[in-house]
């Protein structure tokens, strides 16, 4: 190949002069400019003496410049915008028997899009065998490379299990992020196609958006405040005992939840199953229980998807996980509350 790693470049565009890191495929590579890696097309950068020989006579001759007249080159910097952690996932192409590209692997990287520098945790599965521990720190507007998917790996329920944390600890701020990412293959091969088809380097999935604060608390000396403001202010104690008697676990079959289910479509018992597990949750959020059990059944993975969406943007919801349990096997998620 004409470039090999380590060697200085210059972008055709902007004159961005930086180094090249690895290959991507055949076509595409990733470069560094001042710390930032992206990736580009091999036709779209040369070498920097390929550039001067260019150059326009005229503007090469210049007349007894002195190193006082020299301005100093400007730099053009990428700029990142603040939108959150993302997955990206770079194809690498190879040859089959029939000389046709394929995907033979993905590169995986963290995109930390945000002013935070993070301790990322993180466990890779295939099912429910653990591949790979890893743990690493992000600096804010970084990237981070985690490990290489095999294309041919995506029907082996591939999961990595993530637990954000700060580098500086901040009290508004919960102490450590959960978030689980399971790979689905029709997914993955529609962005893969895309990809290739519009000729770009990788596609990215977002994690979150925000690191998450901590559930607001009001002050004692606030409450008077609210009261004058017209809210209603009840004795916790209170509350607590008009509460439903405190439950740790809900199963979300349909039978369980009323009588005669056949009478409703899937649509009407999908929202009977949302609407009962939002409850559930509020209840055991207010009767300050801290570990519980939704059973939500296997099936399509739509109830199971739905309910991992509700929990991952509660900040009362320290963690949850989807693991083999010795009862309900892979149809409930248990739940950690703060």
């Amino acid at each position: 190949m004409k470039f090999q790693e380590g060697d200085k470049v210059v972008v055709k565009a902007t004159g961005e002069r930086g180094e090249v890191v690895e290959w991507i495929n055949k076509k595409m590579l990733t470069i560094d400019v001042d710390g930032i890696r992206f990736p580009v097309y091999a036709d779209q950068i040369d070498f920097p003496y390929f550039d001067a020989f260019n150059t326009p006579a005229a503007a090469t001759k210049k007349k007894n410049l002195t190193l006082s007249a020299l301005k100093p080159e400007k730099t053009v910097k990428k700029i990142i915008e603040r939108d959150g952690v993302w997955l990206s996932f770079f194809p690498v192409l190879d040859k089959d028997v029939f000389d046709d590209d394929i995907i033979s692997h993905y590169k995986i990287h963290l995109l930390n899009h945000t002013d935070d520098d993070m301790l990322v945790e993180l466990s890779f599965y295939y099912g429910i065998t653990k591949q790979m521990d890893l743990k690493h720190s992000i600096r804010a507007l970084e990237d981070l490379y985690l490990f290489d998917l095999p294309f041919d790996n995506l029907n082996d329920q591939p999961k990595i299990d993530f637990n954000f944390s700060l580098l500086t600890a901040d009290k508004k701020r919960v102490p450590h992020f959960e978030v689980i990412f399971k790979p689905k293959p029709k997914q993955i091969f529609k962005w893969s196609e895309e990809v290739l088809l519009n000729q770009k380097a990788s596609f990215l999935v977002n994690l979150f958006e925000t690191y998450p604060i901590k559930a607001f608390e009001a002050p004692v000396d606030d409450m008077d405040k609210l009261r004058a403001a017209g809210f209603k202010i009840y004795p916790a104690d209170k509350i607590k005992r008009n509460l439903p008697a405190p439950r740790t676990l809900i199963d979300l079959h349909a039978e369980k939840l009323i009588d005669h289910p056949d009478r409703l479509d899937a649509s009407q018992i999908f929202d009977l199953q949302t609407k009962a597990f939002d409850k559930f949750l509020e209840e055991a959020c207010a009767h300050g229980l801290k570990q519980l059990i939704v059973i939500h059944g296997v099936g399509t993975g739509k109830l199971k998807d739905e309910i991992h969406e509700i929990l991952r943007h509660r900040k009362d919801v320290s963690s949850f996980v989807n693991r083999l349990h010795p009862q309900f096997g892979y149809g409930a998620t248990e739940i950690f509350l703060n």
